[in-house]
């Protein structure tokens, strides 16, 4: 049966090439480009978010996380008090503060 296929035999193991220091030259490229794309960004967008909730103070009005608009009547410190309409008064975790909005912004809704 050799006629049609030819018989192939194995050789000598060729011996490995390359450096095992460029092997990680790709990985670490990859983990760079990542933290750039993804973690610094996230990363400064917490930061944010974090002066911005310290820094807000009675009167200010806000949009919560869950889309209630409001104005704030109270700041303690983990939670704030939140007039959503006249004597209707919400207490929301001071972290669910989405945005704060320009002074005279709830007037015009």
């Amino acid at each position: 049966m050799d006629f049609f296929i030819a018989n192939a035999y194995a050789e000598g193991a060729a011996a490995p090439q390359g450096g095992g220091l460029m092997g990680l030259v790709l990985p670490a490229a990859v983990l760079v480009f990542f933290y750039f794309l993804f973690i610094r960004p996230q990363q400064k967008k917490v930061k944010e978010q974090e002066s911005m909730v310290k820094a807000l103070k009675k009167g200010d009005e806000v949009v919560t996380l869950g889309g209630i608009v409001g104005t704030i009547k109270k700041v303690g410190e983990n939670f704030i008090t939140l007039t959503v309409a006249e004597n209707v008064d919400v207490n929301i975790q001071s972290t669910a503060v989405g945005n704060l909005l320009p002074k005279g912004s709830l007037k015009k809704i």
